[in-house]
């Protein structure tokens, strides 16, 4: 049975900020960028597994999958997945490690 997908407010938050950026060169392209994001988080509930464990943490519960340049991160949970952030690959990784591990 999968698991039920949850958006922390951040991540959420993170789209936005990723769309609205985007969306000052290219209103189009911002919204296929948000539009993929969504689209791979919700196919991750079905294979949580399937996306790699994140280098920086280590913690085989704390995966992520890639869209263009973004990481799309979330954490494998008793009963649910939780999408805890979407950051940009060369982002520095350290403000988001508290709230991806949910400390």
């Amino acid at each position: 049975m999968a698991r039920a997908l949850v958006w922390s407010p951040e991540a959420v938050d993170d789209v936005k900020g990723i769309a609205a950026y985007i969306e000052r060169d290219s209103p189009w392209y911002a919204r296929a960028v948000a539009s993929k994001i969504v689209e791979t988080a919700e196919t991750i509930p079905q294979y949580p597994e399937l996306g790699r464990v994140v280098p920086e943490i280590g913690d085989p519960a704390i995966r992520e999958r890639f869209v263009h340049r973004y990481r799309v991160i979330y954490r494998i949970e008793q009963t649910r997945i939780l999408m805890a952030a979407v950051i940009h690959g060369r982002q520095d990784f350290g403000p988001f490690v508290a709230r991806i591990q949910g400390t």
